[in-house]
């Protein structure tokens, strides 16, 4: 390949990048502007930051996206790890179609899966008399979408690991849960706790999932900064997004570690 043409591949792939981040580094710089109204620099000011410590409706919808992410990556990280693991080693028919299916949620618009889950939700409200919207119907819609990428992460991790380990825990006189929680999972933690950053930060962010199964008093930040923003965007909107762009970005962050060490090791 030329000079030339690896400078062109170079300058596309920089506008590529600027186009892709130039709107969340607006929205980062606008969060410490001290012009409340209109685009003009006015200077430096944490006042926005400062000013979401006093803002009820923030906090608690800041209090409901923890809550949320930590319990549904809790779930979906012990259902997801069984899942990734169950698949790579368990010999049964149709694993190939589970495996497939397995990538179904991952290939759905989010709008999809969203809508499927408020009718499920509609009908058995209907039929069984539950499924009020609420922080509980949110969890079962974000752990819903989050097995899928934590089953993805651990089946690979699996199936990078020598089989011989497991079966000379079992020769030794352990059994299939000793030898699991032994050997197979302290050697598959990198990719569990990959899956789980990966999962937090899928439900950090989520807006449309949270959206459609969100009732009275379950808001979460990415639902609060659309209700916020449709009024009109104001300085502490934009605070708010940083903060939550920054957590993503750190537990982004967290994951390429682990994979790193994973790769090294």
């Amino acid at each position: 390949m030329n000079a030339g043409r690896r400078r062109l591949l170079a300058a596309v792939a920089a506008a590529l990048l600027v186009f892709l981040y130039a709107p969340l580094a607006v929205v980062a710089v606008a969060s410490f502007n001290a012009a409340r109204f209109g685009a003009g620099w006015e200077g430096f000011t944490l006042e926005w930051y400062a000013g979401l410590s006093a803002n009820a409706p923030a906090l608690a919808a800041a209090k409901n996206t923890l809550l949320l992410a930590s319990v549904s990556t809790a779930v979906a990280t012990v259902l997801g790890t069984l899942l990734g693991y169950g698949l790579a080693r368990a010999p049964f028919r149709g694993r190939r179609a589970a495996a497939g299916l397995l990538q179904a949620p991952l290939l759905l618009p989010d709008i999809v899966l969203a809508v499927a889950l408020l009718l499920f939700f509609s009908l058995t409200r209907r039929w069984l008399g539950v499924g009020d919207l609420g922080l509980g119907t949110m969890l079962v819609g974000h752990v819903t979408f989050q097995i899928p990428f934590v089953a993805l992460v651990v089946r690979a991790r699996t199936a990078g690991l020598d089989p011989a380990l497991e079966e000379a825990a079992r020769d030794l006189g352990a059994g299939p849960v000793r030898a699991f929680l032994r050997i197979t999972l302290p050697l598959l933690a990198p990719g569990v706790l990959a899956g789980a950053l990966l999962a937090f930060t899928l439900s950090l962010d989520d807006f449309v999932v949270s959206f459609f199964t969100s009732g009275p008093g379950a808001t979460t930040l990415p639902v609060l900064i659309y209700s916020s923003a449709r009024r009109g965007v104001t300085p502490d909107i934009h605070a708010l997004s940083t903060l939550v762009l920054a957590a993503s970005v750190l537990a982004v962050l967290a994951v390429r570690l682990l994979q790193g060490r994973r790769s090294a090791g």
